[in-house]
């Protein structure tokens, strides 16, 4: 009795509905095939063979792909490390960096010099780093993915009246039939920003992580709500609209990755016009107009449809957000000749060398310091 009082209490018609229609109103039939919330299951499992699908690309096609490239995975050959129990476990459990004292302690317990104990905990953090293959083969599948993404939804969506008058998006709604291709179209866009929200946490790990997090589970949130309330038509606008300028971006990133320098500047100045174009300006005027200011013309507005657009907001807050971080690459490779990936909050184990023996060399410096200062 409970569980049916909270089903009937969270589908309630005139929070999801327009007013004056009921669910029994929007039953499939033999004219319309109205949305399915069940349907919103099926994307979880083909995320999961998504995730198996990429793992497979990956280690059969991109691996291989960037190794052409002279990409090498990180070579633990070189970075010789000594087997060492007590030092293992110090690093395995400390969460934040070492301070003077915990050094000292080390030293003495490992009869190790702080130089010996300091150079094994920077290679013993080397091992850790994801390499520049793994970080070109994961754009190089979220780039196939992307451009999967805009072709179909482009296939989809041309010939569709919708697609160049968008208010068709609103005219008798809501009783808008949901075709086969854009079944299919909602389905794979869902599966594969699942599948990232999945894979964000073993993926290399990015200085916007909690953005892109709250990214996915919006886009996740916006693609079932127009599902639930049969906005699938604006929907399939904001998917192909948010999907066109990434795959320039992975694009750029391998080709940063693989040495292509010249080429990535070229692809990622393309990604920036795009992004502009699409993120800034055809969302806010076009989109955002027509859900906020058109729409309530020709339909009458529901609660439902007031998150809706609560949530196109806040997408439209995490443009802004990026924008900031594209522009700082912009400038930055405006001044140095180079893109640079300015949300990688790691880089590979030989990128990372010279300024770990930076960071080692001072810790020396401060030690020696101290202990002079102790000794006089």
């Amino acid at each position: 009795m409970v569980v049916r009082a909270f089903l009937d209490w969270f589908w309630n018609p005139d929070v999801w509905l327009p007013p004056g229609i009921d669910w029994k109103d929007i039953v499939p039939n033999e004219k319309i095939r109205y949305p399915d919330q069940g349907d919103l299951l099926y994307p979880i499992p083909f995320a999961l063979v998504l995730i198996c699908v990429r793992y497979l690309i990956e280690k059969m096609i991109l691996y291989p792909w960037g190794q052409f490239l002279g990409l090498k995975k990180v070579n633990k050959k070189t970075l010789s490390l000594p087997s060492n129990e007590v030092l293992e476990k110090a690093y395995k459990n400390k969460k934040s960096k070492f301070t003077h004292k915990e050094m000292e302690s080390l030293v003495k317990r490992t009869d190790m010099d702080l130089r010996q104990v300091e150079r094994w905990l920077r290679k013993r953090s080397g091992l850790d780093k994801p390499s520049t293959l793994t970080k070109f083969s994961e754009s190089g599948w979220r780039c196939i993915c992307y451009l999967a993404s805009t072709i179909i939804g482009t296939y989809i969506l041309w010939d569709k009246p919708y697609f160049w008058d968008i208010n068709h998006c609103w005219y008798d709604y809501p009783h808008h039939s949901v075709p086969n291709d854009v079944w299919w179209y909602y389905a794979f866009g869902s599966s594969f920003y699942w599948s990232l929200l999945i894979t964000q946490t073993f993926d290399v790990k990015r200085k916007d992580f909690w953005g892109m997090f709250g990214h996915h589970v919006v886009t996740i949130t916006l693609l079932a709500f127009s599902w639930f309330c049969n906005l699938t038509r604006i929907g399939t606008i904001v998917l192909l609209l948010h999907d066109c300028a990434d795959a320039f971006l992975e694009a750029a990133k391998m080709c940063k990755y693989s040495k292509y320098d010249k080429l990535g500047d070229v692809i990622f100045s393309i990604f920036v016009v795009i992004w502009i174009v699409t993120r800034l300006g055809i969302f806010p005027i076009y989109i955002l107009n027509s859900t906020l200011i058109e729409a309530p013309k020709i339909i009458p507005m529901f609660a439902a449809y007031y998150i809706f657009n609560g949530m196109l907001t806040i997408l439209l807050c995490l443009h802004v957000f990026w924008t900031y971080f594209i522009c700082k690459v912009a400038f930055k490779a405006l001044a140095s000749g180079k893109v640079e990936d300015t949300r990688s909050s790691s880089e590979s184990a030989n990128d990372d060398s010279e300024s770990e023996d930076s960071v080692e060399n001072s810790s020396i410096a401060n030690h020696n310091k101290n202990h002079h200062v102790k000794t006089s």
